[in-house]
């Protein structure tokens, strides 16, 4: 008797029609913060080399 791993149980659960949905929400939940985090680091780097004027512009691109 072969013992399934806990990747295949993983696997089972995470594609069964009620959860694909939410499975799809928590992909874009991680891009969506890895963009906002991105942006402001960008901005953090801008203020801290005194160009605080161009963050709008930046934002507007």
């Amino acid at each position: 008797m072969v013992e399934e791993s806990g990747l295949y149980y993983f696997m089972e659960i995470v594609s069964k029609p009620d959860n694909i949905p939410i499975v799809g929400m928590l992909i874009l939940v991680l891009f969506f913060t890895w963009v906002g985090l991105r942006q402001a680091l960008r901005n953090d780097r801008l203020t801290d080399e005194g160009r605080e004027d161009e963050i709008p512009e930046r934002m507007w691109k």
